[in-house]
């Protein structure tokens, strides 16, 4: 059974959510302040994180960086901010997801569900490509060299080696790594690309992904080992 933290410092507003994850199935931890959360998720098995972005004692997308250092389980950002700065932020910061309050319960529900669907992912590599992905530990290995992804990322990642140099334009992208069908923009699907890259790069693996000015990207496997 998936565990999943709320990280909320409205009482009544965590409750709900524990009630309704709870009758959804799942287990339920919680934290009231940034620090209580990030004790909470070095001492428990967490699978995806609520995470507001106001916080008492310090904002979520600090909370979302210092997470980042430890786990890679889905972080889902509760927050009443819609700018896109804001969401782009909490992206690069390696968020996964935004769910805008006021909300539905049961869509909080639904998105735990689509982001943890998406850790399921096929991650089957080609007999030609050496980049292998692990949807148990959200890592990608080349070689002997492994770097930790989000689950945005994996699933980013998974979409494009599932179909070696097929080129992917971003709506298809981001149908493949949202399945509620919200509107994204297309910063969204470059901003995970970027980070992607950047994580790819410490394994040498920066150059598999390839952008086609004003078409989208597609994923060329590279098979020398570092």
């Amino acid at each position: 059974m998936s565990c999943v933290a709320i990280i909320e410092d409205d009482a009544k507003i965590a409750r709900l959510l524990a009630d309704y994850l709870i009758q959804a199935g799942f287990d339920i931890a919680m934290a009231h302040t940034g620090q209580e959360g990030l004790d909470l998720a070095k001492n428990q098995s967490i699978d995806l994180f609520l995470l507001d972005v106001m916080l008492p004692d310090c904002d979520g997308f600090s909370v979302c960086e210092q997470l980042r250092t430890f786990t890679s389980a889905p972080i889902l950002f509760l927050t009443a901010r819609i700018a896109e700065e804001d969401r782009l932020q909490g992206l690069e910061l390696g968020g996964d997801d935004y769910i805008v309050k006021p909300f539905s319960p049961r869509e909080v529900v639904a998105r735990v569900k689509a982001n943890l669907r998406r850790l399921s992912l096929d991650a089957n590599q080609s007999p030609s490509s050496a980049l292998q992905l692990d949807q148990d530990t959200l890592t990608a290995q080349f070689g002997s060299q492994t770097t930790d992804l989000t689950a945005i990322e994996f699933a980013l990642l998974a979409a494009l080696t599932a179909t070696p140099n097929k080129l992917f334009n971003r709506d298809e992208l981001i149908d493949r790594i949202y399945s509620d069908g919200r509107v994204v923009s297309d910063r969204t699907v470059d901003s995970h690309i970027k980070k992607l890259r950047q994580k790819l790069n410490h394994i040498d693996q920066v150059e598999v992904i390839e952008a086609v000015y004003g078409a989208g990207y597609r994923y060329k496997p590279c098979t020398k080992l570092p």
